[in-house]
């Protein structure tokens, strides 16, 4: 027996040993692991807490224009600016230990386990918040062993380098509160149009709620899911000490105001600026080197050149002149000529039906409106104001001496008599621009259209200078701008400025312009297109402005162009620059009356609309130019016994030099014999020419 004992003592303490030896492994084991994770911890360094922003496009009023998340609404707020009530609410349900455990909350791991049996099915979850941020921060939602074994990691990594405050702020910034919102700031103002930091204890026990089931518990879509989960939260509160059963049941009977509906009439209603921020976003990819990566999550703050009064007024000009029923359609750009701001585009009539930018885009024959750039080469090259020269119908023959072109004016009118430039250009005459276009060289009309914006390719033809060689609507309004601000160089902008969601500048539109061309010739040119408005410079036809001189009220300089298939209209005061283009995509010819006076009619009443209640200007002349009162059809000195006077700009020295008697009828006198040698040599070169 007592070897049997012996026996049994022995196996025991065998056992034992075993167990022992076991045991000690098993500690030496865990204490490895527990080592190797924490110097992974600390090797790996804390991980980026980098998320998604949105990014928030503002108009140039301040007003929020666009924004941009791809379906996910994300704004990053400090923890400083999120209200207690949704701090306290948010703990109170996910995780009320959080500040007093290290990512893991063991008690409540296991009452989780025991519930789960007891249900025979899992019903009770376990996720510390530091696990859901490591969860939202950089994993997927799937449930397999490897993601929670990652999960893990990554929670020990946010434990090990960022304090509780910085876990807890992330966490509420990165959470999904379901219809694209992510985080606490965008879900406050999704559901209330209001900040995180303004949320009351109501607001914030629904806020709180949702997470768990975005949809099932979203007051927009199941209002009696979301209440019953309110309650819940406020009764967590209440036993948790943090408020009364009082301040809970005022909470909970607290009529709340949703914003989603208000958002959606107010949507309905905003500008349309879609197809400002296409032309937007395209500056922002091309030009500036901002990616599309960028835009959809680097919560930038760009600041845009859009004016939303200035847009309404251009698009209550469209909707006044236009026929709703006609499928004619229009393109649109207004300018700060100082700057290249763009402060209002249209690309077309809706931009749901036709997302195709004709403002920046389509190319079109610009007709007449090309001509203000080919004088202003003529004026380069010697013309003044009373340059003159024979208004007739003319077949020119091309430089091949075979081939001829044959030009006419609107509705084959002619003076059949010679006319001044000034006249010229306010009837619009043809033969006048394609003589002139011909005598000076017809590289120098490309030559100048090139350096003042002009991208699309020219042909070198006769037929340039009546703009049969098609341009972009913006290029022709920038080009103007350039005119309107005496010559300095500038180009369309859309992006004022570009600031990280912190405020850190990112880019700066720059604000000097150097001068590209001679700021007299600018203000002769500019001079030239205040004509259209001039009744004045009637002659064998009227003056092109005169069906809107009714709508005007201060000086404009511009010029319209028609062809078969386009009408335009560009002009500008020293504020504002604008233009529009009317015609049919396809290419359909403009026939009816109506639609031909679209165009003009559109920019009147914007220009007019835009400007009202700013002061008048004027357009300056600068140093080295003099006016003179000419007979703008002899383009001679006024005097009291001519039919007609116009006030004229002249480069000095260059101004006219015979007095006008009569029609046709001049007197010589003898001023400046050295400049009227040369300015009769120039004469004599065109009268031979012809």
């Amino acid at each position: 027996m007592e070897t049997v004992l012996i026996e049994h003592f022995k196996k025991a303490r065998r056992l034992f040993r075993i167990l022992l030896v076991l045991a000690l492994l098993c500690t030496v084991c865990i204490g490895i692991a527990y080592i190797s994770i924490f110097l992974y911890a600390k090797i790996a360094g804390p991980p980026t807490l980098t998320v998604p922003q949105t990014a928030i496009f503002y108009s140039s009023n301040g007003k929020v224009l666009d924004e941009l998340h791809n379906g996910q609404k994300r704004y990053w707020v400090p923890l400083e600016s999120v209200s207690d009530n949704i701090k306290e609410a948010t703990l109170a349900v996910e995780d009320k230990r959080f500040y007093d455990h290290n990512g893991f909350d063991i008690k409540r791991i296991g009452g989780a386990i025991v519930a789960d049996i007891k249900a025979m099915s899992k019903v009770q979850g376990a996720s510390t918040i530091t696990q859901q941020y490591a969860r939202n921060l950089f994993l997927e939602h799937d449930k397999t062993w490897t993601r929670k074994f990652q999960e893990a990691l990554y929670t020990i990594r946010l434990e090990f380098n960022y304090d509780k405050d910085k876990i807890f702020e992330g966490y509420l910034n990165t959470i999904y509160y379901g219809h694209g919102a992510y985080g606490v700031e965008a879900a406050s103002k999704t559901y209330f149009n209001k900040k995180a930091k303004d949320l009351t204890l109501s607001e914030a026990s629904m806020l709180a709620g949702i997470p768990k089931g975005p949809t099932y518990y979203s007051p927009l879509l199941h209002e009696e899911n979301a209440k019953e989960r309110q309650r819940i939260i406020l009764n967590l509160l209440v036993d948790q000490g943090k408020i009364s059963q009082k301040e809970a049941d005022k909470a909970f009977v607290t009529p709340l105001f949703y914003a989603k509906k208000a958002q959606d009439e107010a949507n309905a209603k905003k500008q349309d600026a879609s197809y400002f921020m296409s032309a937007a976003l395209s500056q922002l990819t091309n030009e500036l080197g901002i990616t599309e990566a960028m835009i959809h999550s680097n919560g930038l703050r760009i600041y845009t050149t859009l004016d939303i009064d200035v847009q309404k007024k251009a698009e209550e000009a469209m909707n006044t002149v236009m026929n709703k029923d006609s499928d004619i359609q229009t393109a649109f750009v207004a300018m700060d000529p100082k700057t290249g701001a763009v402060k209002a585009l249209i690309g077309g009539r809706d931009y749901k039906k036709s997302p195709f930018n004709r403002a920046t885009q389509a190319v079109r024959q610009p007709g007449s409106t090309m001509k203000p750039f080919l004088y202003y080469a003529a004026l380069a090259d010697g013309f003044t104001e009373s340059t003159a020269m024979q208004s007739e119908e003319t077949t020119f023959t091309l430089d091949d001496g075979v081939s001829t072109y044959k030009p006419s004016n609107y509705n084959s009118y002619y003076a059949n008599n010679p006319i001044t430039l000034a006249q010229a250009i306010a009837l619009s005459d043809n033969i006048y621009a394609v003589k002139t276009h011909l005598f000076i060289g017809e590289h120098r009309l490309v030559e100048t259209a090139k350096s003042l914006g002009v991208s699309t390719p020219l042909k070198q033809v006769p037929s340039l200078a009546l703009g049969t060689s098609p341009v972009r609507v913006i290029d022709m309004v920038n080009a103007y701008g350039i005119f309107a601000n005496g010559g300095k160089e500038i180009s369309p902008t859309f992006i004022k400025r570009i600031e990280t969601a912190g405020g850190d500048m990112v880019y700066e539109a720059p604000q000097e312009k150097k001068q590209i061309v001679d700021k007299r010739l600018a203000f002769l040119t500019t001079h030239l297109m205040t004509g259209m408005f001039q009744k004045e410079l009637n002659g064998y036809t009227t003056v092109t402005g005169k069906p809107i001189l009714k709508y005007l009220s201060r000086d404009y300089a511009g010029k319209s162009g028609t062809t078969p298939t386009d009408s335009w209209m560009i002009g500008y005061t020293p504020q504002l620059v604008s233009g529009v283009w009317v015609g049919y995509d396809q290419g359909k010819q403009i026939e009816r009356v109506e639609e031909k006076a679209y165009a003009k009619k559109m920019w009147a009443l914007f220009m007019e609309d835009a400007l009202e209640g700013k002061k008048k200007q004027a357009f300056k002349a600068p140093k080295g130019l003099v006016s003179v009162n000419i007979n703008p059809e002899t383009g001679d000195i006024a005097t009291k016994s001519c039919s007609k006077k116009y006030k004229a700009y002249y480069l000095t020295g260059t101004q006219p030099t015979t007095y006008c008697r009569d029609k046709g009828v001049s007197e010589e006198k003898n001023q400046a014999p050295q400049k009227q040698k040369e300015q009769d040599g120039f004469f004599h070169r065109l009268r031979d020419w012809f």
